[in-house]
């Protein structure tokens, strides 16, 4: 009864929180976009997008991705041997013991006639199969506690999943390993299917005891020989047939030696009992909470896997992509293969904010869709992480749940920026990457971080430019040549920040980016955004030395100095006369 309780409740509630889980992937937004679409529509355009892909010849394509990435995980082989092999384990263990023992009644049974949990092969392969499991948490174990993989940071969610499943495994181990030494098993076994009584329940005893680990103080060996042959002649016609050697569940049995010296009182106290509890009830839990945990990734990685694998970012409706990236926010593994390959990932390592990192990122993400507010010291974290993703996309290349990552933080930065702390960093080298994929941002909202961004740098630097009278880079007369620079050489910069590494002004600040403004690869920023104002305001045009070490190392040639030199002279060129002559008088200069 307690047993049938257990498993509608936990059934109940993996089916309600499955339902639940795949629900908010058509109700959340990950961008800026998606809340543009009713969880209708994009429910139903889900649905016709599978039925499109399964109809055509794409589903060759689902079929190739099925059994190489999701069975095989080819993905996972190609980055690393023994993170496969510990996936293949935890993965083919628990999906056999699934199918063979949790449903061996339903499954196994249908498939082969005569079948009994204590027959061989199922008896042998049930523990093959828990070992092959507890092989694959050791593998774990030692790469998370042990190796301490560079960047594999683990969670207490990763720790549940380990603890769970070696829990799992290891009560299975011990609740047959008790059971093989029981005394009170064995003469309940004996009394329903065998009725024995006298020397002919001795006789059997001590065979057990001799051949299947048996621990009884009713019978000790040495056993006489003739005691033995009548106890195998007895099991052999009432025991035989629903029930092999004890020795075929080798890892139980293994166990039951190891405790036979105290199998008695753990017999007389009821540990059978206890550890039946103990497993099940961990397997129900385990069961009830796996779609609120990071083993929801068997469900969603595979999803994630087949939609990537026949979406395309252009052709695909923006309403299936959109429900795309949410299932993808519960597809991460946690892995931390993306954080490996992370070209920002050095900015981890000097900064110590651990949302630079990928797989870090993911934690706030799904909080972010889910409605909840992060504290302003999160989010700044948060926006310094997506702000350093250098957009190289090689996160996305070795996601071993194909999740195109570089799509989310795109998505993600768009909803931070209109609701975060307003920042200069949207200025530099990653405007470029934002300004080429204008095209995926509401026009409405494209331009309210970049006025957000100028009004707080022009406050807190004010630029010279107080008339403000709009600046005109179309120059004529000699001044054309000169324009050209600051018109073209700029274009060539993708933001290695190689000027400002080499800058001796950026280098005499402990902040430089509080004390200049602007540095000098951000300058170059703001004019591929047309924020020349912006520029114009950056005290880094007046503490530039002239020295031409930024363009010396340019390895774009971008003409650095002379661009700098020519934001200045701007700057003074369009200067309202009055404020020249009432700086030079406060000055003191005539």
């Amino acid at each position: 009864m307690v047993f049938t309780v257990l498993l509608y409740a936990s059934l109940t509630i993996f089916v309600l929180g499955l339902g639940y889980k795949a629900g908010t992937w058509f109700t959340r937004e990950t961008g800026l976009t998606s809340g543009h679409y009713s969880p209708s529509k994009r429910l139903f355009s889900a649905l016709a997008g599978i039925v499109s892909a399964i109809f055509s010849f794409k589903v060759i394509k689902l079929i190739e991705v099925f059994c190489l990435d999701i069975l095989l995980q080819r993905k996972i082989l190609k980055e690393s041997i023994s993170r496969w092999a510990m996936h293949m384990l935890i993965f083919w263990g628990f999906i056999l013991l699934l199918l063979m023992h949790a449903l061996g009644q339903i499954i196994t049974a249908s498939l082969f006639s005569g079948y009994e949990p204590t027959l061989n092969p199922y008896f042998f392969l049930r523990d093959l199969f828990g070992v092959i499991v507890l092989a694959g948490v050791v593998i774990a174990c030692v790469r998370r506690f042990i190796l301490k993989i560079p960047r594999l940071v683990t969670t207490g969610m990763d720790k549940y999943a380990i603890i769970m499943v070696a829990v799992i495994i290891l009560s299975g181990f011990f609740l047959e390993g008790l059971k093989i030494t029981s005394k009170t098993e064995f003469s309940n076994m004996v009394n329903n299917y065998a009725g024995l009584q006298g020397e002919q329940a001795r006789a059997l005893e001590a065979y057990w005891a001799s051949e299947n680990g048996l621990v009884s103080k009713e019978v000790n060996p040495p056993f006489e020989k003739d005691m033995l042959e009548q106890g195998e002649m007895l099991h052999q016609s009432y025991c035989a047939y629903c029930h092999s050697p004890a020795k075929s569940a080798f890892a139980s049995f293994s166990v039951a030696k190891i405790i036979s010296p105290v199998a008695a009182p753990l017999d007389r106290a009821g540990f059978v009992t206890i550890f039946w509890y103990l497993h099940f009830i961990s397997c129900f839990a385990g069961l009830a909470y796996l779609p609120f945990s990071k083993m929801l990734h068997i469900f969603s990685t595979p999803a994630s896997l087949l939609a990537n694998a026949v979406m395309d970012e252009e052709k695909s409706k923006p309403e299936n992509i959109a429900t795309r990236q949410v299932m993808e926010l519960d597809a991460c593994t946690h892995c931390c293969t993306c954080s490996l390959y992370c070209s920002a990932m050095m900015g981890y390592e000097a900064k110590g904010n651990s949302y630079i990192l990928p797989s870090e990122k993911i934690a706030p993400l799904k909080a972010l869709a889910a409605g909840k507010n992060l504290d302003e010291s999160e989010t700044r974290a948060i926006l310094e992480g997506i702000y350093l993703c250098t957009n190289c996309d090689r996160c996305t290349v070795v996601c071993p749940s194909g999740i195109n990552l570089r799509q989310l933080w795109f998505n993600a930065r768009e909803k931070l920026l209109g609701q975060g702390p307003v920042e200069p960093l949207i200025l530099s080298q990653l405007s470029f990457a934002r300004g080429l994929r204008r095209g995926q941002v509401p026009e409405e909202t494209y331009f309210i971080p970049l006025e957000k961004a100028e009004n707080a740098v022009s406050k807190k630097f004010k630029p010279l430019l107080e008339s403000g009278r709009p600046i005109d880079l179309n120059i004529s007369g000699s001044q054309k040549e000169s324009s050209l620079i600051l018109e073209t050489t700029f274009s060539y910069c993708f933001g290695c920040q190689n000027c400002t590494t080499v800058c001796p002004v950026v280098g005499n600040y402990e902040n430089p980016g509080e004390e200049l403004g602007l540095l000098p690869h951000q300058i170059m920023s703001c004019l591929g955004l047309g924020l020349t104002e912006t520029a114009l305001g950056a005290k880094m045009l007046w503490d530039c030395l002239t020295c031409y070490q930024c363009q010396e190392h340019c390895p774009q040639k971008v003409k650095v100095t002379d661009i700098l030199y020519e934001l200045k002279y701007m700057a003074v060129k369009n200067m309202d006369k009055e404020v020249v002559e009432n700086d030079y008088q406060a000055g003191g200069l005539k």
